[in-house]
This record gives structure tokens, sequence and C-alpha cells, in this order.
């Protein structure tokens, strides 16, 4: 209960020369008993501000009408958006109701892959070579919205780029999925998708 003077804890009292290094690293967490939507404010801050590209890594894709939104105009307003999702389920209910979203997307011109190899668990964003994130959430309403979540924003730092490098590298073992790709799949399933979407704040 007293005013304590940190400055005996600031990193040059140990290291007076100056740190070798570039770009900021911000550590943040999200919780949803704080009423703010941190992680999903994160990501919508990069995909608002974007001009040229955002790249994304996430094994689920289930969007509310705030974050398809975001998505469906950067890609219209001529960013480059492009989603890596699994080829290969670890929920099957949770795969499907992700291939469920993806038409939307797709009409508005952002470009979805599948990791053909197996699932991928990877939860990443990047862009424009300047912003980036890596941590533990999910394209999805329980990480957004419910669950206790962590991540880490970057600016212009090294481990950004070798993020992006990765990112480029794992297309090479994608498989592009097209509207015509959604439109082969059986209307009953279709509408069975529909139907999940309804359930998807649940999933």
């Amino acid at each position: 209960k007293e005013d304590t003077d940190i400055s005996c804890f600031k990193p040059h009292v140990y290291h007076p020369e100056p740190f070798e290094g570039e770009g900021f690293v911000q550590p943040y967490t999200d919780s949803p008993l704080d009423n703010e939507t941190i992680a999903e404010n994160v990501y919508l801050d990069i995909l608002n501000q974007a001009k040229k590209y955002v790249y994304i890594f996430t094994p689920y894709l289930i969007v509310d009408d705030v974050m398809r939104n975001a998505l469906c105009m950067a890609a219209k307003r001529g960013v480059d958006v492009r989603i890596v999702t699994p080829g290969t389920p670890d929920k099957p209910t949770i795969f499907r109701l992700t291939r469920s979203n993806y038409p939307p997307l797709l009409r508005a011109g952002i470009r979805i892959y599948e990791y053909t190899p197996g699932f991928i668990h990877a939860k990443s964003y990047i862009s424009d070579d300047e912003f980036g994130v890596v941590g533990s959430v999910n394209m999805d309403f329980r990480s957004l919205y419910l669950h206790f979540e962590c991540g880490a924003w970057m600016y212009r730092t090294k481990a950004m780029k070798q993020v992006k490098a990765d990112f480029l590298e794992t297309l090479q073992s994608c498989r592009e999925i097209t509207l015509e790709d959604c439109k082969r799949v059986p209307v009953y399933r279709r509408l069975f998708w529909s139907v999940l979407r309804l359930f998807s704040p649940l999933m």
C-alpha cells in the first residue's frame, strides 16, 4: 500500500547499452469477464487498416456478422485476403460448419485454402509486412467471446517476417477452394450446414 519507485526494475539499469532489435511486440490477454472483446478487436483492427494483404491461419472458421463483414469489406476494397484452414478435421461437425462459411467469403473475393496434409492448428494474422498476431485465438465464437485467450501483437519484427514466409511455404501444401467446389456439395448437405450455423455460438 505504498508508492514504489519502479525505475530500479527497468532493464536499462542492468543493460545500459542500447538493445538490439527492431519493431515492437505487445503480448495481450482476453477474458470473458472484462466486458471487452480484445481478441476480436485486434483482428478487426488489422482487417480494417490493411492496405495490401492479410494472411490468416485458423483451425476453425466460424465467424459472426461483424467478423464476416470485416473480412469481406477488406477484400472488396482490394486487400488480398487469404485464409488457410485444415483439410482434415479434428471435429467433423466443426469442420462442416467451417466449410459452410466459405461461400459468402469467396463471393467477396477472399481466397480460401485447405491444408491437404492434415489438420493445422496455427492461429495467426499477417498484414502488409507491418502487423502480425500469433496466439491462441481461433476465429470462432468461443475464442472471441467465451474463452480466456492470449496472443502477441507484432509490428515490423523479424518474427513477423518469419510467420509470413511460413504462410507462403504452407500454401504449397494447400488446395485452393473455389465457389465451384462449394456448388458441387449436394443440396441436402448445404441445408444441413445452414442449420448448423444456427448453433454456431455453441460450437
